[in-house]
């Protein structure tokens, strides 16, 4: 009976291993230094291990959350209108929408809506549509979404800063790894 289900367990370990082709997925030994602690020291300076330290040593009873300001495309998006009203600016809803805006009393306005399709720094991340009022004397105004200039130059403005944004956060969340914390047998 052991001998049986043996041979089934090898059985089934061998179709496994077959559908694999071979190789492990995920795993690439070009990527990956051999050296168990040199792995742990570059996956906690690229940011993707955690340090105990960390989660239970500091901030004891204190709760960090991490809103809009964490968001490099979000912030720089508000940096590149903070000229302009904002009529509805949603974080959770992914919609910056500014409120008319003219200079000098003018009979012409604009307003602008930002649409975030992606929390990635790339152009096709963001939806930005810029509309035109223009009101005549009698108060008639017709308003219509032009594409131009001015959207290709914020759509420019918003992904310089947030590129900058993300280094910066980037940067700040690197610590090197201090080899001398891991265990040496004697």
């Amino acid at each position: 009976m052991i001998f049986r289900k043996f041979k089934i367990f090898l059985i089934f370990l061998a179709l496994s291993l077959n559908s694999c082709g071979g190789k492990i997925p995920g795993a690439d030994a070009k990527k990956y230094p051999p050296d168990p602690r040199e792995r742990v020291k570059r996956n906690l300076e690229e940011g993707r291990g955690f340090r105990l330290n960390d989660a239970i040593g500091r901030n004891k009873g204190s709760s960090n959350f991490e809103f809009a300001s964490s968001n490099g495309l979000w912030r720089a998006s508000l940096d590149a209108i903070d000229f302009m009203p904002l009529l509805s600016a949603n974080y959770s809803g992914g919609i910056i929408i500014t409120d008319w805006y003219s200079e000098n009393k003018s009979n012409d306005s604009i307003k602008i809506s930002i649409r975030f399709l992606s929390n990635e720094v790339r152009s096709d991340s963001l939806d930005v549509k810029i509309f035109y009022k223009k009101c005549s004397i009698d108060l008639n105004c017709s308003v219509t979404e032009k594409k131009g200039n001015l959207k290709k130059e914020i759509i420019k403005k918003i992904l310089k800063k947030a590129v900058i944004y993300e280094k910066q956060t980037k940067d700040k969340n690197f610590r090197p790894y201090n080899s001398s914390m891991t265990r040496t047998d004697n």
